[in-house]
């Protein structure tokens, strides 16, 4: 993330499913629109009052994109965290257009009214920051880790840290 980003966490409701598609190159890019309704409860009345609705478009990228187009469905209730973008643009007329979007960092199922089964994803690359752990990483192993140094002779402890 760079200094002076906008970030927010939304909370909504996706308006369809998430569509995937991928780049030439064969990145994974999913958009979809969550919609934000806020309610307030009016004590004079006893009732709950609807906000105005907003709306937003939101992009996720690589396995985010391939998880939440798996996982995720039209009505699906979801919090997510993303940097807000400003898109600026003139239409054919020449006038200034300009539309926000959401750039997803995370997203997943709200669960305050649901629940939710989590499958964790098999990782496929190569340690990059954008597909997995490299091969000889010890935490993407089921193999157990070493057993500790053994204990100093005559002293029962091991001169190994802790950690």
């Amino acid at each position: 993330m760079s200094v002076g980003e906008t970030t927010i966490t939304i909370v909504g409701n996706l308006t369809e499913d998430p569509e995937i598609r991928f780049t030439p190159a064969g990145v994974a890019m999913a958009r979809f629109t969550v919609a934000s309704t806020p309610r307030t409860y009016d004590k004079t009345t006893n009732q709950w009052t609807d906000g105005t609705g907003m709306f937003l478009r939101c992009t996720a990228w690589r396995e985010l994109a391939e998880h939440a187009a798996d996982s995720l469905t039209k009505g699906t209730r979801v919090v997510l965290a993303g940097r807000l973008r400003q898109h600026n643009w003139k239409n054919e007329q020449g006038e200034n257009r300009s539309m926000l979007q959401v750039e997803v960092d995370e997203i997943g199922p709200s669960l305050r009214w649901a629940t939710a089964k989590v499958t964790k994803a098999q990782r496929n690359g190569t340690g990059n920051g954008f597909g997995g752990a490299p091969q000889d990483d010890p935490w993407n192993t089921s193999t157990p880790a070493k057993a500790p140094a053994p204990a100093v002779a005559g002293t029962g402890f091991s001169d190994e840290p802790p950690f």
